[in-house]
């Protein structure tokens, strides 16, 4: 039997992924991908990875959906 926390540990595919959100005038909010995430093998942190530094807006990080995958 094998753990799922240990699998998602060692999987290449990133358990989240981190996006640059950028609010606009009028309340609408544009996301860009800057980079991935992954869980630690304790389950107590990430390692992230960012492709990108953005100079303002937010950092998000996100489950990866289908259409990300």
């Amino acid at each position: 039997m094998t753990d799922s926390k240990n699998q998602t540990s060692t999987s290449k595919v990133p358990s989240h992924i981190a996006y640059h959100v950028r609010e606009r005038n009028g309340g609408e909010s544009f996301w860009t991908r800057i980079g991935s995430a992954w869980v630690h093998a304790d389950g107590k942190g990430f390692n992230i990875q960012i492709e990108t530094v953005p100079l303002d807006g937010r950092i998000s990080l996100r489950l990866p959906s289908d259409a990300t995958k």
